[in-house]
């Protein structure tokens, strides 16, 4: 604590000490690479056979935005998103978290545990498991062969779809989690007082439980949503975005561009247009919330 005789702009200082440390190693390990991939993307920096990089301005924006392989990314980046976060993760979190309130300790044991292993396991080990579950010669095929329904090769012909699934499979966890702890915050007294004047359950779902966990419904949805924009590893694993390019979303086309055909600067102007993609979701969803305060 500062002296009483102590000039202000010293004890300012004094206050913001003890954050130099932490403020240093942000500036160091986050702002700077940050501030170098942002001069990058308007270089034309490559990986190999470039003696020295040129600044070229918005040549790499705008070559993205006539790239036919970068629009058919940002298609399927938002179909993948849509399907696997926004519809599977949360729909799914919140059904498995309102059967789970209802359901025995032993059922709600179990339940959990499968759901939160598929969670907690490495992405790229749930892809190669999700890879051998679509495969031609995988489970899916040999339980649709058992009950004498057509077999195909799902990442061949629905590749997108499969990579969504999987998604959806290994993200849940997530949702649920966050659907249960905002159920279990709903007094009691308050659906039991709907009940009483004759709400039947649709009722009672849509005009008091919807209302009061509409914070973390939009909460969930944001979270969800970056975190689906930026998974590479899941969708590299099962199909390395192919067959062509039909599950290739824009983290996918942006490592092809940046590390396989060593164009560095165009492939870092593509992850600052998927940065901005997901700060454009924030803001929605956040615009949601305080609406709703």
């Amino acid at each position: 604590m500062s002296a009483p005789g102590t000039p202000a702009p010293a004890r300012r200082a004094a206050r913001w000490l003890p954050l130099a440390p932490a403020t240093t190693l942000l500036l160091l390990f986050l702002a700077g690479p940050v501030a170098y991939c942002v001069w990058l993307a308007f270089t034309d920096t490559q990986l190999t056979g470039q003696a020295s990089a040129s600044f070229v301005g918005l040549a790499n924006f705008r070559r993205a935005f006539s790239d036919e392989g970068f629009r058919n990314a940002v298609v399927l980046t938002v179909v993948f998103t849509v399907l696997s976060s926004v519809v599977g993760q949360n729909c799914l979190g919140f059904a498995l978290a309102a059967l789970m309130r209802r359901a025995s300790r032993p059922v709600r044991t179990l339940t959990g545990t499968i759901v939160i292993g598929a969670w907690v396991l490495p992405e790229i080990v749930a892809g190669f498991l999700l890879y051998t579950f679509f495969n031609r010669r995988g489970t899916l095929n040999a339980i649709l062969g058992q009950l004498h329904l057509p077999a195909q090769n799902w990442l061949f012909t629905l590749p997108i779809l499969a990579v969504s699934f999987a998604n959806v499979w290994r993200g849940t966890a997530f949702s649920m989690l966050v659907y249960s702890a905002a159920l279990a915050g709903i007094p009691r007294d308050i659906t039991e007082a709907a009940e009483v004047d004759g709400a039947s359950g649709p009722l009672r779902f849509w005009h008091v439980t919807l209302p009061m966990i509409r914070r973390s419904i939009a909460t969930n949805l944001m979270l969800n949503t970056l975190q689906t924009l930026s998974v590479f590893g899941l969708i590299w694993a099962m199909t390395r975005g192919g067959p062509g390019n039909r599950s290739q979303t824009l983290p996918v086309f942006m490592y092809d561009q940046a590390f396989l055909k060593s164009l560095i600067g165009y492939g870092t102007a593509i992850a600052l247009l998927l940065l901005l993609v997901g700060a454009l979701f924030s803001v929605v969803y956040l615009r949601l919330m305080r609406d709703e305060v």
